[in-house]
């Protein structure tokens, strides 16, 4: 009796599978059906990246044209993102002179913020390990660049400028904003973190919101990195007592800096509930170009 086709298959064809073709469709039908699925951007990636002197143009094309994709936007559940940059004057504008996220200050040249759907941090967190893994053993991982400041994070207040009108914070990566102002605050204990949020969301960003050219502020509280990340990441500190801020603007930070920023850490300190350690303007930039590189020195 002649053996079918599928009989006459060897075991090691059965077995050992192309990786880069089996993918396994019938896990993602299963998936798709549990687990939540909504828009509020219930987690963050936030990262600040400086390439390393000589590198900026390969460190920005690596980048755009492959690890934004790759490395983030085909994840499960990393549902928006945008790069940002601090041309040279930018960078100038930072303080604290001494601060305890950047060193010097004006390290960390091209910013990277990433949505991730509330309730799929675990979720999301075992696809990314895994998957940069897998990028770094095929030399897909581009070396000459110092993580500043990466850290994963869980959403905890938005403030609008306008109530419920504009844009709601799961469409702020995809809004076209001219600017953007990143911000940490740190406390001294948890206590005094969960009595500074409640000042920020109550109080003092619905003061500094009004009549501002900021449409919205994100806050988000660090998690910690897993233990199988990959080693050039360093592990998130301020875990139980850093806010990181996102001031989403509708004009170019240069034209609002002096009138709507000067001061921002002043006020903090002076309510005694924190310190902030980075006050850092970005603008947006221009995929699939490298617009700004040249000014980065």
């Amino acid at each position: 009796m002649g053996q079918s086709p599928r009989m006459g298959k060897s075991m090691s064809e059965d077995t050992h599978r192309d990786p880069h073709h089996d993918t396994h469709s019938e896990t993602y039908a299963e998936l798709a059906a549990v687990g939540p699925y909504g828009v509020r951007p219930g987690h963050a990636l936030i990262t600040m990246v400086e390439p390393h002197p000589g590198h900026e143009y390969a460190y920005n094309r690596w980048y755009e044209d492959d690890h934004y994709y790759a490395g983030a936007m085909a994840m499960p559940w990393m549902y928006a993102g945008r790069r940002w940059v601090a041309t040279r004057d930018l960078q100038l504008l930072r303080h604290p002179e001494k601060s305890a996220i950047a060193q010097p200050v004006t390290a960390g040249c091209y910013l990277s913020t990433y949505w991730i759907t509330d309730g799929r941090y675990d979720d999301h967190m075992r696809w990314t390990v895994a998957i940069n893994q897998r990028l770094n053993r095929d030399a897909r991982v581009y070396r000459d660049r110092t993580h500043v400041f990466t850290a994963f994070q869980d959403h905890e207040a938005t403030v609008y400028r306008d109530g419920a009108a504009g844009p709601r914070d799961f469409h702020a990566l995809d809004h076209p904003y001219a600017g953007l102002v990143l911000e940490v605050i740190d406390a001294d204990s948890a206590q005094q973190r969960a009595e500074l949020l409640e000042w920020l969301r109550a109080r003092h960003l619905p003061r500094r919101l009004a009549g501002s050219p900021t449409a919205m502020v994100t806050v988000f509280r660090p998690t910690p990195l897993p233990g199988d990340r990959m080693t050039y990441v360093k592990q998130v500190e301020g875990v139980d007592t850093r806010l990181t801020l996102l001031w989403f603007l509708e004009t170019d930070p240069r034209d609002c800096w002096e009138e709507h920023f000067t001061g921002l850490a002043e006020a903090v300190g002076e309510k005694g509930l924190g310190r902030v350690e980075l006050l850092a303007p970005f603008v947006p930039t221009v995929p699939g170009t490298d617009r700004y590189v040249t000014d980065l020195r």
